[in-house]
């Protein structure tokens, strides 16, 4: 790394999140010290990225489950939200800042992803613009801290994939998938609904509106509990569900099989899936 390394800002912190590092700190742990180890050590987890107020007690649950002492390298995956991309970018920076404490890219593996020429440039602004992967940065900072000195990440926005594109990424991702001492972490909200959001499907066999919602995501979570891909891809052309993350869970999806354990929290509609147990 160059004696100035360029740096991607906590952008969103002092608004998505608290800027202050102790307080931070002091809510991550609370919110840890509640959730449960269940299938520890994950291989990869899906969480949410919207504001901590709203997800930061319930991502906790997904995070309780990676265990430090064998992860070395974390993959974050994130949707787009604010650029129009058909591909996947990598970062321009080579560290990430977050309150806690800066995370290192892994520039190895950057290099190699780079070489295929699957992969786009983002500039440092878009990436800054993104939260999609950087409400996942100090959940992975507090989660890690115990082995910091020997983490690196690997952010990937990702774009709106076909599916054949989905199968490419997912064939490529999967050798490091296959590394135990790699997490993924796949970041996603599931349906988003109200007419800011053009989406207002609403089943009335299911009761109120939230009712509805909670029926819908909990369908699109046991079609990815299937492992597969294709299932999946025909449950968002049914119902069109707002999945911000549907693209990186289908990269996910193309890559092995797992045996996928789904925690259950009845916080508003947020869910997580946590994944163990990846085979080749």
């Amino acid at each position: 790394m160059s004696n100035r390394a360029v740096s991607r800002e906590a952008s969103h912190a002092g608004s998505w999140y608290t800027a202050s590092g102790s307080q931070l700190n002091t809510q991550l742990e609370g919110w840890l010290s509640q959730a449960q180890s269940t299938v520890s050590p994950a291989r990869a987890i899906i969480a949410p990225h919207a504001g901590y107020s709203y997800c930061g007690a319930c991502a906790a649950h997904a995070y309780k489950q990676i265990d430090p002492s064998v992860t070395r390298r974390v993959f974050i995956l994130g949707p787009s939200h604010h650029v129009p991309l058909s591909r996947c970018a990598l970062s321009s920076a080579e560290v990430y800042k977050t309150p806690l404490y800066d995370l290192r890219i892994d520039q190895k593996v950057y290099a190699d992803l780079w070489k295929t020429g699957m992969f786009e440039r983002m500039s440092l602004q878009t990436d800054e613009d993104e939260h999609s992967i950087e409400m996942h940065l100090p959940y992975t900072a507090k989660a890690m801290e115990s082995h910091k000195d020997e983490l690196s990440i690997v952010p990937v926005l990702v774009g709106a994939l076909s599916e054949s594109k989905e199968q490419d990424y997912g064939k490529l991702l999967s050798r490091y998938l296959a590394d135990p001492s790699n997490l993924f972490i796949i970041s996603s909200d599931f349906c988003h609904w109200g007419q800011r959001f053009r989406y207002t499907y609403y089943d009335e066999a299911q009761g109120e509106i939230h009712r509805s919602i909670e029926h819908l995501d909990k369908m699109g979570m046991g079609i990815i509990e299937t492992l597969d891909p294709m299932s999946f891809t025909n449950y968002l052309k049914k119902y069109h569900n707002t999945i911000c993350g549907r693209h990186p869970i289908g990269v996910l999806l193309n890559k092995y099989s797992v045996n996928i354990v789904n925690v259950v929290n009845d916080y508003c509609s947020w869910k997580r899936m946590i994944f163990n147990g990846i085979s080749t």
